[in-house]
């Protein structure tokens, strides 16, 4: 299953994949030399079929859902690591794969039965430092979306000095302009494909993105919003409730009004 896998490159260089496994005492586990090049695939956005591969060995089934959790240790990143899979385990959780990165405690968890990504978030905190983010990454699919919810953990966690207020714990969507400004492609492509794309779901000819827009435009008033679109500010009013309901983000409200800006701006770029 692991021919012709003998190397592969990272951000930090070309990695022998065959060392990695062969690294370490005689008295080291295999699952956990396997754990740690997973891990490294992870971090390094490898998705390819060398990386689906490992999963596989890890129990990761083909095409699977996943998510992810981050923080920095409470103690130890060994404590914070076994605490982690010790709560996937006891919620009967699916395959975990832990491992570090930059001072983060990071896992990618396969939900099962009662470990949902809600209900594992809440019990693991307790493993994390209560002085910085822990965060919840998206659900995502395949060793792509593996990837990627691993990385918006990283860059949510990046991100959260730009909050004034950091809930505890954070999710990965409650920063996504600001992990779009930090280069995080699931955060643009979330964005752009859903929250931009919200807006036009009933054609060209639907005036909910250009009363949004003109909404946000104008400062949040209705009645220069509706002055400039000659429509009556009810209308105004019935066009922000309906892009609310259809996109979950509230132009009336000034953090949801910035989501919503960003997601315009990414989306006109890259319609243009």
């Amino acid at each position: 299953m692991l021919d012709g896998m003998t190397d592969f490159d990272t951000e930090h260089g070309s990695v022998d994949f065959l060392d990695l496994l062969s690294s370490g005492s005689a008295q080291d586990d295999a699952d956990s030399r396997l754990e740690s090049v997973a891990f490294a695939c992870l971090v390094n956005g490898l998705a390819d079929e060398r990386a689906a591969a490992i999963l596989g060995i890890l129990d990761f089934s083909d095409d699977f859902l996943c998510f992810a959790i981050g923080g920095r240790p409470l103690h130890t990143m060994a404590g914070t690591r076994a605490a982690i899979r010790r709560t996937v385990h006891d919620l009967g959780g699916g395959p975990c794969v832990t491992g570090t990165t930059n001072g983060l405690c990071v896992a990618l968890i396969m939900p099962r039965a009662a470990a949902t990504p809600d209900v594992t978030c809440t019990n693991t905190l307790s493993a994390f430092s209560t002085k910085a983010p822990v965060c919840l990454g998206p659900l995502r699919r395949g060793v792509e979306g593996a990837c990627r919810t691993v990385q918006a953990v990283r860059s949510a966690i990046a991100a959260a000095p730009a909050l004034p207020q950091v809930p505890r714990p954070m999710r990965a969507d409650d920063v996504l302009p600001e992990r779009a400004l930090l280069g995080d492609q699931d955060a643009v492509d979330e964005l752009v494909n859903t929250v931009y794309a919200s807006l036009q779901t009933a054609g060209p000819d639907d005036p909910t993105l250009e009363t949004v827009s003109t909404f946000l435009r104008n400062g949040g008033s209705l009645e220069t919003t509706a002055k400039e679109l000659s429509v009556h500010p009810n209308t105004v009013r019935y066009r922000l409730k309906r892009a609310a309901e259809t996109t979950g983000w509230d132009a009336a409200d000034a953090r949801e009004a910035y989501v919503l800006r960003t997601a315009i701006a990414l989306g006109r770029m890259h319609t243009a």
